[in-house]
Parts: structure tokens; sequence; C-alpha cells
């Protein structure tokens, strides 16, 4: 069986609560605002302290070489709810202030580098301009994803009317922070075919869900297996940045999972799970017995039917090597890209450079068409064509045709033949579940594990997250839906770790995505299946622009089982979803307002009632 590590030996547990080097202080509160526990090993019994009880443990930052103390501002220069990035000589700080308290932080956001005085302020936590990550101003701890680790804070204090900040200089370079979370030495008493905690999948749910159970203080076995070669890695950026190696895109480096002794097991596929045996079968015939089990295997790309379908060089884009090949197939060649999702636009967009010509195939007239609408849609697939990419809409492939065993054409129902030497299917996936046929798991008819706001599925200790899953989506009046976006499956990984140590946490989140092609971004939040109509300010043919997607509900059309006016439904209408490209921070303020609870009206963004919302595009 293959690994990240051999199969440890039984030897005798230790354990103990590891504090990062780099770490100023110990944490005090966990993302959700409750406090963290800690396990401890005494006397050969594992306990579980609180923050109030906690042994007293020394400040790392003895050295007063590593701090730095500057005066960055009067206190009459900030305002409440107002921030200001400010430079202490060795680093930069986000210097806050809300309800009268001041806060400093790290000021950049450690997922891409955004800078945070242009996100959003509200509610104690700053939300990034960019992506959508979440962070309390009080700890830095991450409260909503994108992304893996949290902000150094800073000490603050008021002396004759100016505003010091008091830092470590490596915190301040470093700009990000991991929290305290608890090792065990050695692996386990029990026999390798044994796991407490048992993770099938090693994306972004799976693995939060394992960084989750260690930050909450859970000291036992931990367990990842996944079917590929690699560690977890960053497999939104193969479609944006196709020239990406393996160890280039790592989440987390191999030392890491050595340190916190998660455990992985590469090119390991399972495939059946007995739930009433809580026993799990790998293909090569190895058996492991769980505790808790997480299902967070994602998806598998769709592919095509016709002929031709195997020929080498046509791919799925699912693993670096994929990415790689395409690129090196496509130079100064041509080629096809079958399918305008996300996944075909973003690779389209990335050979356009490197090839002699890019063709998009694609069975809509206009592409994302029922995801953003025509207007935006339209407005994209512009951008493209100016860019000589070359579209073929309203029709599909019909053959791919080899020479020498290796494509040469592809044919399209419309009777056009498209020279091509790569291809590429952008056509969809399907969730990956196929093993759990026998599972006694609940999979719905589309393959999908449907869960409650836990992330429970239909048995007792079985989880899941991730593309896998349908879900109550609580902004939405809890309706079941698939998000398979990437923010989405590190928040599911966590809830679904916190409910495995029964803290009883749902998940209660705004969906957030990006893509990037030729240099600009398109942000979306929210959730606008269904959606009725679109708003569009701005000037959309510039590309700059933001879209409000709005959907009448069945309460506002019969309230009280009354009819209502056409006039009271049109008032009544509420934004579902927001689109935006060059006018940040539009859609993380968007978010916030969601993630609150409140609703945006229809009328309020037709009337232009919005500048509350919106401020400047920038």
């Amino acid at each position: 069986m293959g690994g990240c590590f051999s199969k440890p030996k039984p030897v005798e547990v230790k354990v103990e609560v590891v504090i990062p080097e780099k770490e100023r202080e110990k944490e005090e509160m966990s993302p959700n605002g409750k406090a963290s526990p800690l396990a401890y090993k005494a006397n050969g019994t594992t306990r579980h302290y609180h923050h109030e009880e906690r042994p007293i443990v020394l400040n790392p930052y003895t050295n007063p070489k590593d701090m730095v103390e500057a005066s960055v501002c009067h206190v009459k220069d900030l305002e409440n709810g107002q921030m200001r990035e400010v430079d202490l000589g060795c680093g930069k700080a986000l210097l806050i202030k809300q309800n009268g308290e001041y806060y400093a932080i790290g000021h950049k956001c450690p997922h891409y580098g955004a800078p945070l005085v242009k996100g959003v302020l509200t509610r104690g936590r700053v939300r990034c301009p960019w992506h959508g990550a979440c962070f309390n101003i009080a700890t830095g701890d991450i409260e909503d994803f994108p992304g893996l680790d949290g902000l150094p804070k800073f000490q603050v204090k008021i002396e004759k009317e100016r505003v010091y900040i008091r830092a470590s200089k490596q915190a301040l370079q470093s700009q990000r922070r991991t929290k305290v979370m608890a090792k065990c030495i050695a692996l386990s008493n029990y026999s390798t075919a044994n796991t407490n905690m048992l993770i099938i999948g090693a994306g972004p749910a799976g693995l939060v869900c394992a960084e989750t159970l260690r930050q909450e203080g859970f000291s036992d076995r931990i367990v990842m297996c996944t079917s590929e070669k690699y560690l977890p890695y960053d497999r939104s950026k193969l479609s944006k940045s196709m020239d990406s190696q393996a160890e280039q895109i790592l989440l987390r480096s191999k030392e890491f999972f050595h340190t916190y002794n998660i455990e992985v097991l590469t090119e390991t596929q399972v495939v059946n799970v007995d739930t009433k045996s809580k026993m799990v079968v790998f293909k090569d015939g190895f058996r492991m017995e769980y505790n808790k089990l997480l299902i967070a295997t994602g998806s598998t790309p769709k592919t095509l039917t016709c002929k031709g379908k195997e020929l080498d060089n046509v791919f799925t884009i699912r693993t670096p090597e994929d990415a790689n090949r395409v690129v090196k197939l496509a130079t100064d060649r041509n080629a096809v890209i079958v399918g305008a999702s996300f996944l075909g636009m973003e690779v389209a967009a990335y050979l356009c450079e490197k090839a002699h010509s890019v063709s998009v195939v694609e069975l809509e007239n206009i592409p994302f068409k029922k995801f953003l609408g025509e207007k935006v849609g339209l407005a994209i697939m512009k951008m493209f064509e100016s860019n000589r990419v070359k579209f073929y809409m309203q029709t599909e492939v019909s053959e791919l045709r080899e020479q020498e065993g290796k494509l040469k054409e592809v044919v399209l129902k419309s009777g056009k033949v498209l020279r091509a030497d790569v291809c590429v299917i952008g056509i969809g996936a399907s969730p990956t579940t196929g093993f759990l046929k026998q599972s006694g798991v609940t999979i719905d008819s589309k393959g999908y594990i449907p869960v409650n706001k836990m992330m429970q599925t239909n048995v007792p200790g079985v989880f899941a997250a991730g593309d896998v899953v349908t879900f109550p989506l609580a902004f939405r009046n809890n309706k079941k839906v698939n998000v398979p976006h990437w923010q989405m499956a590190h928040m599911q990984g966590r809830i679904a770790a916190l409910n495995m140590l029964a803290q009883g946490t749902e998940i209660n989140t705004i969906p957030y995505l990006w893509t990037a092609m030729f240099g600009k971004s398109i942000r979306y939040a929210g959730n606008g299946e269904g959606f009725d109509d679109v708003i569009i300010q701005g000037d959309i043919e510039e590309l700059k622009f933001v879209a409000f997607y709005t959907r009448r509900s069945v309460r506002t059309l019969y309230p009280n089982s009354k009819m209502t006016s056409l006039v009271d439904q049109w008032r009544n209408d509420e934004v579902i979803a927001v689109a935006s490209m060059n006018y940040d921070p539009i859609v993380s303020k968007v978010a916030e307002v969601m993630s609150s609870g409140k609703s945006i009206r229809k009328r309020d963004v037709e009337t232009g009632d919005i500048s509350w919302l919106t401020g400047k595009g920038s």
C-alpha cells in the first residue's frame, strides 16, 4: 500500500501540545468563538483542558531583538469601523478600530496576499476582498475560507493620545499563523489496521477536517487516504496555471504532516465501506477499522462517449501531469476545448498565448448562460474572442479522428471539422461515490450524498463533505444544494471535524467563487440557482460591472395563502447571488450582508438605493 509514511510499528502512545515557534501567544478561542480544548497526557490518561485551566507556557518570544514597537497614528486619526495599513519599519500591520477598541493583525490575506485594508470590516471580522476568506480581528483566526492559516495578532497600546503597536518581526514578515495543534509523538498502540478518524479523500475538505481535529485538541490517530500519488494540493490551479508542478501547489509540506502525525496514504483506493462493522476495504485487499469516518472523495470528470475518446492526446484535467502535458502538446499547435465550463474557459484562456489556435465547443449558445445570465456570459465571450479564441456554439462532438494513433481532427455534429493536436474535455464532473453502493450510506439519484447541517450522513459516525454532498443552504431557506466550490469544501471539512468531536456545530456560510481569465477576475457570492432576473450596474462592455441575481420566493407569491399584487411581488424579490468584475470589494460586501441574515431587495438594487453597499468600484 503506497503512502506518505510506511506502516507504523506498534509503540507506546505519547501526546503533547506543540506551540509553533513563531506563535507569539497561546490561542484562547477557536474560530467559532468557543473555547478550544487541548489534550494532554497525564499518567497514561488523556485529559482535555479548556483555556482557563491550561498549564502555563512561557512566551516563546523572549529575545527582545525579535520585537519592534512603533507609534503608528494619533487616536483621532481612526474612526470606529475604519482600518488602516500601518508601517512598523520592518513590516506592515492592519490597524482596526471597532466599537471603541483597537486591534492589530496581519495586513495580507494568507491565501493569495490580498490587501485586507481593501476588504470588508463587520461584526468583529474582516473579509478578504478577493476570495472572501474571513479573519477574527481580535485573534487573527480564520473564520471562513479559502486558505488554511490565520493571521498574526499584535499588541496595541495607547499612550498620550498615540496608538502604538508592538509586534514580532518574524510575524510581520510571515503574515500568517498556524493555530496551536495537538500532536501525537507516536502513532498508536493499535495495529496499523485500526484508526480513530479515517478520512477518505485528500482534497481541501479532508485536509481541513484533519487540521481542525488537531486544532481542537484531538490527540488520537488520524489517517487520510487518497488514490492520487501526491499529498493534498491546490487542484483549482491546474486550469489557471497549467505549468505548475505538483510540489509548487502542495497545500501543506510533507514535514507538516509528520509534525502533527496526520498519516496520508497515497495511491490507495477504497473499494468498499461496511458501516455496520466500521471497516473499509482497499483495492489491494488491505482492511482498516475506524471509529469515525469522513467521505470527501470529490468528483470525477465526465468524458465524451464518441469514437476516439480514448486517444492519448485527449484529456480531462485531473492531475498536474494532465495539465503539464496539455501545455506541451498545445504549444504552437491547435487546441480544442469541449465545454465552456469554468474549467474549460480557464484552460482556453491559459492556452491562447501558447497555442497556434484555440477553439471552444459548447452545447449552449452563450458561455455561463445558466450560471451568470446572458448579458454577463456574452461579455465574457466577447473578451475571449478579442483574444483569438474561436467559439462553436450550439453543437457537440460527433467524432475524434486519429492519424497514426493520435488525435488529428474534432468532428462536430454541425458538420464542421476542427484541426486538433490536443483536446481538453470540460463538460462537468460526477461525484465519486460508486464505492458506497453497498455501504448503507444514502446516495441520491445523481450520486450525491445527502447530509444535514452538521455534515452527518444517514449513518451515525459517518460524515461527508465537499463536491460529493448535497446539504441545506441556510440563506436559501435550507434548500438542499450541491456547491462544488473550493471555499465550500474547506468549510464543510471544518464543520464535519467539529461534529466528529460532538460539538454540535451547524454550517452557515455563504458560497464564494472566483475565476481568473486574461488577467481579469470574476467574483461570485451566494447561490443563484433558479434566478428570475439579473440587474447589472456599471459598464459591462468595459468589463467593470456588478450583477445582482434575484428570485421571487413562494412565500412572497402567496403570503398567508393570499395572492399578492404584481407590484408587491416585484418589491419583495430578493438578491440571491452577486457577480462582479473590476468592482472589488462589492462581492465580499454582499457576502457579509447575506451572512448576517439581512436581505437585499430587488427594489433597492433597481432604484440604485445601495450606496451603503457598493461604495466606489475599484
